[in-house]
């Protein structure tokens, strides 16, 4: 990441308590189910990719720099960094973007303008992710807004154990149908075992 937008260069962020959102534990508030359902969401995945990134780097203070765009969009047309979009109204309302290496996807930036739409963009990915195979959604830092839906702080040596076992497997973003329902969406991304 870097600094701020205008800064040239990046780091990599190693923490010590690492934000993880267990896909078997994932949670859907009541009000957020009924905003899924209320059939004024569309999504789709890997439609609009730098309008995302675009969209999640539009903010007073952002660490997505020019180089860091640069290089997510590359690892974008080799098929590692992916979109989630939520269209509300044929506009752009949520998204989110991330990496996915095997079965770990690495969360990256998310962003709204409109109520919840980041959260939405998370539902369809954590359906997405259980449906293809994952076993971690790494969200590298837990906030308040993520652990509402379930995430949590584990310790780097927990997490690095866990990323060994994900980058080994054979996961699949693309089993899930694209035109799959919200009512699909959510039933797959509360859904344990």
């Amino acid at each position: 990441m870097a600094e701020t937008s205008k800064d040239t260069s990046v780091f990599w962020v190693d923490p010590e308590r690492r934000g993880v959102i267990p896909l078997n534990g994932f949670h859907v508030s009541k009000s957020l189910r009924k905003r899924l359902l209320s059939g004024k969401y569309k999504f789709t995945i890997n439609t609009c990719f730098e309008l995302v990134l675009d969209a999640c780097a539009n903010r007073d203070e952002t660490w997505i720099n020019p180089a860091i765009r640069t290089r997510y969009n590359e690892l974008h047309h080799l098929g590692f960094a992916h979109s989630v979009e939520v269209w509300k109204d044929d506009e752009l309302a949520g998204g989110l973007y991330g990496v996915s290496i095997g079965g770990a996807f690495f969360g990256e930036s998310m962003f709204s303008t409109t109520t919840d739409g980041s959260k939405l963009a998370l539902v369809a990915l954590v359906a997405r992710l259980k449906v293809g195979g994952f076993t971690l959604l790494d969200t590298q830092f837990l906030t308040d807004h993520l652990a509402t839906m379930g995430g949590i702080e584990v310790a780097r040596k927990d997490f690095r154990n866990s990323l060994e076992v994900a980058l080994e497997i054979d996961s699949d973003l693309w089993k899930l149908p694209a035109e799959t329902s919200p009512y699909e969406l959510w039933q797959l991304s509360t859904q344990t075992s």
